[in-house]
């Protein structure tokens, strides 16, 4: 089983432990869905060199309970995958390297309308596995991003998003100054960006 379909297991199967106990009687939207990440900064990063990918295609499953007035609950697993060439140095010859990367994330969705045609805005906080052969590496994201529902009929729609991932991969904080009971702080964070454009189709039960 691979890992995209272990990942879709496990949030619909544990998205009741996530979710209010007044929200589980409601209705439930799932939405796999599928398209391109851009930003290649992860792929640099595992390897340590320049590489020449800004992204590659995308793949993931969303998962809402509406829950009054258009907002939602929302889980979103997408995962990331690619063959990266890595340029030879010195007496290390080129070499092919498989990289993924993927997003554990859950948080609101916000609905305009209750149209057929149905803007939204999301905001989501989790975490973001990223690796290479032999090495796993797991760090805080947060995300934003919107799109719209169009809905045809009432349990069948399609769902089409735009969103970007802040991931936090390096952060350390170090004391300035400090007088009795205060205490100055400097925080310093690399960031690593990316965007995520999707189509999906929405099955409501």
């Amino acid at each position: 089983m691979s890992l995209v379909t272990r990942g879709l297991i496990v949030l619909v199967m544990g998205w009741p432990l996530f979710t209010p106990a007044t929200a589980r009687a409601q209705v439930v939207e799932i939405s796999p869905m599928a398209g391109y990440r851009f930003g290649g900064d992860f792929f640099e990063l595992i390897t340590n060199q320049r590489v020449d990918a800004d992204g590659a295609p995308a793949a993931g499953v969303a998962v809402n309970v509406p829950l009054h007035d258009g907002l939602q609950v929302e889980a979103l697993f997408t995962h990331q995958e690619a063959r990266i060439t890595v340029p030879a140095t010195g007496s290390r010859p080129a070499s092919q390297w498989r990289i993924a990367v993927d997003h554990w994330m859950a948080g609101g969705l916000q609905e305009f309308g209750s149209t057929r045609a149905r803007p939204f805005l999301t905001g989501l906080l989790g975490l973001t596995r990223y690796a290479a052969d032999g090495d796993n590496e797991i760090r805080f994201t947060v995300s934003a991003g919107g799109g719209v529902k169009l809905f045809p009929a009432r349990h069948l729609g399609v769902r089409f998003d735009g969103r970007v991932f802040a991931t936090i991969v390096d952060a350390e904080g170090s004391a300035l100054a400090c007088s009795p009971g205060i205490c100055l702080v400097a925080f310093d964070a690399h960031v690593v960006w990316q965007a995520e454009f999707t189509t999906g189709l929405t099955v409501v039960f």
